[in-house]
């Protein structure tokens, strides 16, 4: 093995170490560029688990050997591509091209649209302390059923890095079996293989998990508004989000879903119409029968250019025939608006959020009636928006007063009754739906009791799983890579020995251009996705 004795999180040290080989149960080490804290609090006990369940262990470890060879070829797979990309020795093979360009660009694009908050810096330590103290447990553990104690626990901060190690006696790890050297080295990538699923399923499991405590899917339940949020005064934290548009929201996941719906489609009609015609396009179908009598109350406007002028506590409507959705999507919408006289009124938006939809833009109309729903004494009336705005209405459930929390969600979100009921409220978003999108902290689950006390938890633990899933699996790619100082070194040392019909010397050289390749193409990968995102 060459003189590889102590691990430092994927590096294999000789041993002329500046670390002791025996420690006391606590010690330090600090310098000008590094700083660490050792333990051997844990050596005994681990050492016995392994001896016991020695047997099983090693079947353990050997599962891990398998999955580890397996991820370290397919790593060498994305690497050699690497490689060829930059000696163009793949620059005609257009479809493999295409098909890491695209790989690449999603997986630049996902990491783009991440914004990292203060909350987020403490579940990235918490979890990367849990993937790291799991990868070295593993390590531990697999030397302890090969029937090697560790010397001691370490976590270090070199330079700016931070880091974990597990210390093992040379001369010990000498002896070993090739096999038992790779289930001791794969076991840091496995166990975090096995974390990640152990979240995966953790996360799928939730919802039943927590079932007798908490609701799930039946609405997004606001955690938290930001002060800055346009949302802000509106939604409070325990509404229960109900509907955008009509189109009924079950959890965060169709929260986002929508939004994005309903911003393309904005963004559809602001390209393809301009000006009043761009206005009313964008409004058709989403309207509202306005009776006779509140029409003669309303402000009458003319228009100014292409807008209205309304005060600032009214809003702008114009009505259409009821026309079929045929006659709706015709491009002349000049001739409708004369034919409707040219007239526009201002009307209260509380007011007119109150009164029976018509128009076929909403999400959700009863399929048994037409698209013009009002009544003879009626008209519909839409919205007359600017370019980019768009008119978002949001229907919810707030817990206040008391007799709403204690009331089932089943009875406050009656398709028919919900207008009636005091617990459902209304207001209309006008701007650009996409600012809302992150602006409010939403969960999926809502507690069974009517105090919020423990709303957070289910955020919090899916969170943190969340996050578990993600630094696990980073630690388990990049200790595959072949590349110095990490597992993937030492896998690839142990490999390279069972190539008999080399010597000694051309084993080691071999090794030594493999590590560089791989550490050159590792660092070319991070590098042009790091550009991209620049």
């Amino acid at each position: 093995m060459e003189g590889r004795r102590v691990r430092r999180f994927g590096r294999w040290r000789s041993n002329q170490t500046l670390l002791p080989v025996r420690v006391n149960r606590l010690s330090n080490i600090i310098s000008c560029w590094y700083c660490d804290c050792k333990s051997s609090i844990l050596n005994e006990p681990l050492f016995r688990f392994g001896r016991r369940y020695s047997r099983f262990l090693k079947a353990w470890f050997s599962i891990g050997v398998g999955f580890s060879l397996a991820v370290l070829s397919s790593v060498i797979m994305i690497l050699l591509y690497e490689i060829s990309q930059i000696l163009c020795l793949y620059y005609g093979n257009t479809q493999m091209s295409n098909m890491m360009s695209e790989y690449q660009f999603v997986f630049s694009s996902t990491i783009s649209g991440l914004t990292i908050s203060l909350a987020d810096v403490g579940y990235l330590c918490l979890s990367s302390i849990l993937s790291v103290s799991v990868h070295e447990l593993g390590h531990a553990v697999a030397a302890a059923s090969e029937g090697i104690q560790m010397e001691y626990i370490a976590v270090f901060f070199a330079v700016l890095f931070p880091g974990a190690l597990v210390a093992f006696n040379h001369e010990l790890l000498q002896a070993l079996s090739k096999v038992s050297a790779l289930r001791i080295y794969c076991a840091g990538v496995w166990h975090n293989a096995v974390l990640c699923a152990v979240c995966a399923w953790a996360l799928l499991l939730q919802p039943l998990i927590l079932y007798p405590f908490y609701i799930h899917d039946e609405g997004p339940m606001v955690l938290d508004v930001s002060p800055t949020s346009p949302l802000s005064g509106y939604l409070s934290p325990g509404d229960v989000i109900i509907s955008l548009d009509d189109i009924r929201i079950n959890n965060v996941q169709e929260w986002s879903q929508i939004i994005a719906v309903l911003t393309e489609r904005s963004h559809q009609n602001t390209q393809n119409h301009s000006g009043l015609e761009n206005s009313l396009k964008r409004s058709v179908g989403k309207g509202y029968c306005i009776p006779s009598s509140l029409v003669e109350e309303g402000k009458h406007v003319s228009l100014e250019g292409n807008g209205a002028s309304c005060p600032d506590e009214l809003s702008a409507f114009i009505t259409i025939p009821c026309l079929d959705q045929a006659m709706a999507e015709d491009d002349n919408l000049e001739v409708s608006h004369q034919r409707d006289g040219g007239e526009l009124h201002c009307f209260y938006a509380k007011d007119v959020l109150k009164l029976e939809k018509c128009g076929d833009g909403w999400g959700r109309l009863h399929s048994n009636r037409s698209s013009c729903l009002c009544s003879k004494e009626e008209a519909c009336f839409l919205p007359l928006l600017s370019t980019g705005v768009a008119w978002v209405e949001i229907i919810y459930s707030s817990p206040s007063p008391l007799e709403c929390s204690q009331l089932g969600r089943t009875h406050i979100v009656d398709d028919d009754n919900s207008r009636e009921n005091p617990c459902v409220k209304t207001f209309v978003f006008v701007g650009d739906i996409i600012s809302i999108k992150h602006s409010v902290l939403l969960t999926s689950y809502q507690p069974r009791w009517p105090a919020k006390f423990g709303a957070h938890l289910p955020y919090v633990l899916e969170k943190f799983l969340m996050f578990t899933f993600h630094v696990s699996l980073t630690l388990a790619f990049l200790n595959s890579l072949p590349v110095y100082f990490l597992d993937g070194e030492a896998i690839s040392e142990v490999i390279i020995h069972y190539f008999r019909i080399l010597g000694p010397r051309r084993r080691r050289t071999i090794l030594q251009y493999f590590l560089f390749g791989g550490t050159v193409a590792s660092i070319l990968i991070f590098a042009r996705v790091f550009l991209v995102l620049l």
